[in-house]
């Protein structure tokens, strides 16, 4: 009930937001070379859906996000459990995963192009260094969190640690384990779409740079309407999955 109640407070003031901003800007109070009414945004993102040009980029951006997030999710999901079971391998990688985040990804970005070139292998890597320590983090978090009864109990069987992780400890820590899928795939699209901008010629990212470039504000808006509908279609199917493993196991 709670949630619910939350989850109309934030719908009515996002339209309260929309609406203020819609008024303001057909009332001349903004500049339409700063930004448009929300509702030329939407329709000029549906005349790109419609016309079909943004069709091969929105597949090349969402194919290499999908790449991205599918080796930051398994790679940060190895490396997890691989530190959980080296203890002094994790506490070695500690002050690195802390300070993973504060060190700007992007300084990369010349090396990936003089081995990789423009294209998708350099992006998918880009995006893939986004959002795989965040998994690696949820992972320890989430094995850390499983009760050692219940490793007392794989022992008592005589179940093997194989058997243990994928058996019983994985699906102890799956809420854990899901909040890191979020954080991959979120921090997987924040690197594919920034980095269009800089490592690619094609991809969403770097059609709203180029229509920013070419001051064309409705079509970078639309864009923009694109990518947001998109990440808002993601989370909601993520977050919907989350609440049904909320409600599975009663949390």
């Amino acid at each position: 009930m709670a949630r619910r109640g939350a989850f109309w407070i934030r719908t009515g003031l996002i339209l309260v937001a929309l609406a203020g901003l819609e008024i303001a800007c057909r009332t001349g109070q903004l500049s339409r070379l700063s930004v448009i009414a929300p509702s030329e945004m939407v329709e000029s993102a549906w005349k790109i859906l419609a016309s079909g040009q943004a069709t091969p980029d929105l597949l090349f951006s969402l194919k290499n996000t999908a790449l991205a997030a599918t080796i930051s999710i398994f790679v940060g999901f190895a490396l997890g459990v691989a530190l959980h079971f080296l203890p002094r391998l994790r506490q070695a990688s500690d002050p690195m995963l802390a300070a993973y985040y504060a060190v700007p990804t992007f300084v990369l970005y010349p090396v990936l192009i003089i081995l990789f070139g423009l294209g998708s292998a350099s992006l998918v890597i880009l995006g893939s260094l986004f959002g795989v320590v965040s998994m690696v983090v949820s992972t320890l978090i989430g094995l850390d969190s499983v009760s050692p009864a219940l490793r007392d109990t794989a022992v008592a069987m005589r179940i093997g640690p194989v058997r243990s992780l994928f058996f019983i400890e994985v699906p102890a820590a799956s809420l854990h384990l899901v909040g890191g899928v979020k954080l991959a795939i979120a921090y997987s699209i924040i690197g594919i779409v920034a980095g269009e901008f800089i490592l690619s010629t094609n991809g969403i990212g770097k059609q709203i740079a180029f229509a920013y470039n070419d001051f064309n504000t409705p079509a970078m808006y639309g864009f923009l309407v694109l990518l947001l509908s998109f990440v808002i279609i993601v989370n909601l199917a993520l977050q919907k999955f989350e609440n049904s493993m909320h409600a599975r196991w009663g949390i």
